[in-house]
């Protein structure tokens, strides 16, 4: 199949277009490099650095296409808080970019990267996809706007659509920028160098942390499963962990004896967080194979910057 991937530089686009890539498929790559890394990239996946909002880009490198991955989004919660023109122009605005350019060029099939920062606090674990959405950042906001432009637009173009509700992913080579890092590599880089781990809150909140190899399965199979137009499905590992657990399997990992610091003075975000994985094992028959502990000790392995951290 051919397949375009936007935000194919970043860190589920590279492990997807990589995967894609073994199994024989033609790939191409559309990435703006903000915080991407083409050199993530195998080197038979064709990539092309420009703007997701690049209509003529896109119906150039849409030509062909089989299905469209769609992955280019800013993606940081705090950063969403700051700046929420920018996450709107380009989670919102790129979306409805990209599902005009595929209307005219006559694609028929798109599978959206979103999240499970959409459900907000829910009282009732784990999450079902039926649970009315509560989404608490412009970062949420923005994902649940695209479910629905991505939903309505296929409807009226018919164009197969399915969201992909995606929970905490990690996994080796995850961007690690200076300031909001994802918690996972900095709670790594920082227990490695003998620095100090702060946790926002108590630390009690609990997240579901889902390995980048079992969320590229999800994703490969939705591009060819039946039955799925106009579905929002969760991807993650059904496995609820608590920050303060997350931090005791990172210094035994380690086997570091970094500080840990709880600062009550900062938001944790919501209190709980756990995927409901039933419809996702019915239609992509996914069954998640990597636990928290071993997909840590797999990260280390694998990301050269904790070789040196």
């Amino acid at each position: 199949m051919n397949f375009l991937i936007t935000g194919a530089a970043g860190f589920l686009g590279s492990a997807l277009a990589n995967q894609l890539a073994r199994e024989g498929h033609q790939v191409r790559g559309l990435d703006d490099l903000s915080t991407g890394d083409p050199q993530a990239l195998a080197p038979d996946v064709h990539f092309t650095r420009g703007d997701v909002n690049d209509r003529p880009k896109l119906w150039t490198l849409l030509q062909e296409v089989d299905c469209v991955y769609h992955l280019a989004a800013r993606v940081s919660v705090p950063e969403s808080i700051l700046y929420p023109r920018e996450y709107n122009a380009v989670n919102v605005g790129g979306t409805v970019s990209l599902m005009e350019a595929m209307r005219d060029v006559g694609v028929r099939r798109v599978v959206l990267a979103s999240s499970g920062a959409i459900y907000g606090d829910q009282k009732i674990q784990p999450l079902t996809e039926a649970q009315p959405s509560k989404p608490r950042s412009p970062y949420a906001v923005s994902k649940l706007a695209a479910e629905y432009y991505i939903r309505t637009i296929g409807a009226l173009w018919g164009i197969e659509t399915v969201c992909l509700r995606i929970f905490n992913a990690y996994g080796p080579g995850q961007h690690l920028p200076p300031s909001h890092p994802p918690v996972v590599p900095y709670f790594l880089r920082q227990a490695l160098r003998g620095g100090t781990l702060v946790v926002h809150s108590d630390g009690q909140q609990t997240r579901d942390y889902v390995y980048v190899d079992d969320v590229t399965a999800a994703m490969v199979a939705a591009a060819t499963a039946p039955g799925l137009n106009g579905l929002v499905i969760n991807v993650g590992s059904k496995t609820e962990t608590s920050v303060r657990d997350l931090v005791r399997l990172v210094l035994e990992i380690t086997g570091s004896k970094a500080n840990v610091i709880y600062n009550s003075q900062t938001e944790g975000g919501v209190s709980r967080m756990c995927a409901d994985l039933n419809l996702a094992a019915e239609k992509l028959n996914y069954k998640p194979a990597v636990p928290l502990e071993e997909g840590l000790r797999l990260t280390l392995a694998r990301d050269p910057r904790f070789k040196t951290a």
